[in-house]
């Protein structure tokens, strides 16, 4: 079904293989889109952009070799970590220490600063000049934000003067390098470069490629054998960089909505059948449980977490965590999985063994927190084929119910004569990346609370992403709803709040008025939504000097004992009202990007006035995929969603079906 799909699509299709898999499946995925006659159109070959590409772990065995036959005076280490993330089996701690002189240059000083005698603080790459190539070789400048706050030095400052060239700035040492590459008018070609962002005519030239004649039979096919464990850099803290960083240790993951750690991740029928992990009937009893997973030699024990949709016979391990020397936040959280990872199987091993053991850990997932009761009645989540879409859209999602009941009010209906602020987010293009939820935090001087009072749902984020699952356990639909306060024009906070801190404005926001709160906490037991945070504790750090400089001066940080949620960055519709005020005219639509939307990657999402008929929210709010969450409430959400489409290839469809029922 797939072969016949592409034979359809020759010329525009694209066969992609994932930057862990072996060169095996990379050749077979280049001769694919050869076949199909992709390459000059969706596919384009360059020369590398090095004239010698290395095998960059077989370099680093070679280093090792000569460390531990003291042929290494002097090791200079640019930024890694590689005693924390070198491979296994390499030893590189007991290499390192054989070394006279160890230098380490980078942001934190870590497990590698720790066994140098000089630890160089870095500049961050937004303190510093520098320049990068894309991957079709377009040359682009990296230009400084602000000055370092810290006197850290960048890599071109330390190997300028290794070079006999010590005092060059960063700037300095870039435009000499590019003087000897532009010629002609240099400063002319360099002003145009810091404004264009790139440097025009900078990129490789497209080569016309075909496969060497007999390359399959160069390959060698990989035979599975039980259970695989496959290594992955986690989607919050990367390769552990990123570890000692609150916001990121508390934003739930994608998929698995686990906060500060890792775990085993695996399917339900892994952890029943292959490793009597729980029951079939409760599949995720096994969540927690430890087991010790040994791989040539070493041994780790993770917590495990089983996870719908996940491939049988595998085992995911994030990368990252089980640091040692990484600050108050990221020492000592979570499982090490270097351990086991080594140059010959950097992204996925078979040589495993699992033993299961009695222990068991407290993990802290927010998937089941603020859930929104009777979603099967309430189609929280609406969602179709294409094809059905055609044929008749209202009756898949149920366009007549957009509104319900809009002539029944107790209260006369208020007019909004100037600004009527909404949004509306496009299920569609969500991918539950999280971007928009670390951007609200970062925004809106947001606290992390830690992992206990994450586990008694407390965490303080303003806006979540829900994920949804729908069919089988081993192969479901998951769906991602990004939801914030609805900023309802009924809003059922806003009557029950004794002190009248949650409150309408004249522009149809739900505003919070902190000064007034008392922490009832009424409006959030009476919030549908489940979307306001009530600040138990004094979560702020007002003392440390960094903390202050990373906050946002334009929003209120808040103390303990109020009611929290999201403002639509109302600080942001301010500062559009002020400019647009003093030029005597009205907010232009777009001119207002809230946070959320501003960092959204796929543009999911759109703010703006709906009262202004023109306007990118108010055309998306009158699609026929535009609903509204619980609308049978009555309480008229401002935020709007564009219901989910898919476009099922009907044949695999049915293929997938008739084997699901087969192995039922």
């Amino acid at each position: 079904t797939l072969a016949s799909d592409l034979q359809k699509q020759r010329g525009k299709s694209l066969v992609i293989a994932g930057e862990t898999q072996s060169p095996a499946v990379h050749a077979l995925a280049h001769a694919i889109n050869h076949a199909l006659g992709n390459i000059g159109t969706t596919v384009v070959y360059t020369e590398p952009i090095e004239a010698s590409p290395v095998n960059q772990f077989a370099a680093l065995k070679q280093l090792v070799g000569d460390m531990n036959s003291e042929r290494v005076e002097l090791l200079l280490m640019i930024g890694g970590n590689p005693v924390y993330d070198a491979p296994a089996e390499l030893n590189f701690v007991a290499a390192l220490r054989k070394i006279p002189l160890r230098v380490h240059l980078g942001l934190y000083n870590d497990e590698t600063a720790e066994q140098c005698q000089w630890h160089i603080p870095e500049a961050h790459y937004l303190e510093s000049w520098g320049d990068a190539r894309a991957y079709d070789g377009t040359v682009s400048i990296i230009q400084p934000m602000i000055y370092p706050l810290y006197n850290g030095k960048s890599s071109v400052e330390v190997l300028a003067v290794l070079l006999n060239k010590p005092g060059l700035t960063g700037l300095e040492v870039v435009k000499e390098h590019w003087k000897t590459q532009i010629g002609g008018d240099f400063e002319k070609a360099w002003r145009q470069t810091l404004h264009d962002g790139v440097l025009a005519g900078s990129a490789l030239a497209a080569l016309t490629v075909s496969p060497r004649a007999a390359w399959a039979s160069s390959l060698k096919p990989e035979v599975a054998s039980g259970i695989e464990i496959v290594f992955r850099p986690d989607p919050n803290i990367f390769d552990g960089r990123f570890v000692n960083n609150g916001w990121l240790e508390e934003l739930p993951k994608p998929i698995t909505k686990l906060t500060w750690e890792n775990a085993a991740l695996m399917s339900p029928e892994t952890a029943v059948k292959k490793l009597n992990l729980a029951s079939e009937a409760r599949p995720f009893e096994a969540n927690g449980k430890v087991i010790e997973i040994e791989s040539n030699g070493r041994k780790v024990s993770a917590p495990v977490w089983v996870l719908p949709g996940h491939a049988h016979d595998s085992i995911t391990l994030a990368l990252g965590y089980g640091r040692t020397r990484a600050g108050k936040v990221g020492t000592g959280i979570g499982f090490d999985a270097y351990r086991l990872r080594t140059s010959d199987a950097p992204s996925f091993t078979t040589d495993v063994k699992i033993r299961v053991t009695d222990a068991r850990m407290d993990l802290a997932s927010t998937q089941e927190h603020f859930s929104l009761e009777g979603l099967g009645e309430r189609q929280i989540i609406r969602t179709g084929t294409l094809a059905e879409y055609k044929k008749d859209s209202n009756a898949i999602f149920g366009a007549e119910k957009h509104e319900p009941g809009r002539d029944l009010n107790l209260y006369s209906h208020f007019e909004y004569k100037g600004y009527s602020w909404g949004m509306s987010i496009d299920m569609n293009s969500c991918v539950g990346c999280n971007a928009c939820v670390i951007a609200c935090q970062a925004e809106n001087n947001i606290p992390i609370v830690g992992k206990e009072l994450v586990k008694k749902n407390r965490e303080m984020h303003w806006l979540r992403i829900d994920t949804y699952f729908r069919g089988s356990i081993d192969n479901p639909e998951t769906y991602f709803q990004p939801m914030l306060c609805q900023h309802c024009e009924q809003a059922p906070c806003e009557v029950v709040c004794p002190v009248a801190a949650t409150v309408h404005d004249a522009e149809g926001l739900n505003v919070q008025v902190y000064n007034r709160c008392v922490g009832t906490r009424y409006c959030s037991n009476n919030c549908p939504y489940k979307v306001r945070r009530f600040n138990y504790l004094l979560y702020n750090d007002y003392e440390t000097p960094s903390l202050k400089l990373m906050r946002n001066p334009e929003v209120t940080v808040r103390s303990r004992g109020v009611m929290e949620k999201c403002t639509f960055c109302v600080q942001r519709i301010m500062h559009a009202k002020i400019e647009s005020e003093k030029e005597n005219r009205a907010i232009r639509d777009g001119e207002i990007v809230t946070a959320c939307q501003q960092t959204c990657p796929t543009e999911a999402i759109r703010f703006g006035n709906i009262n202004d008929e023109e306007s990118g929210v108010s055309k998306l709010k009158k699609e026929p995929r535009s609903y509204g969450v619980i609308a049978e409430l009555n309480t008229r959400p401002r935020v709007s969603y564009l219901a989910d489409l898919r476009n099922p290839n009907s044949e695999l469809e049915s293929t997938v079906k008739r084997e699901e029922s087969q192995h039922g």
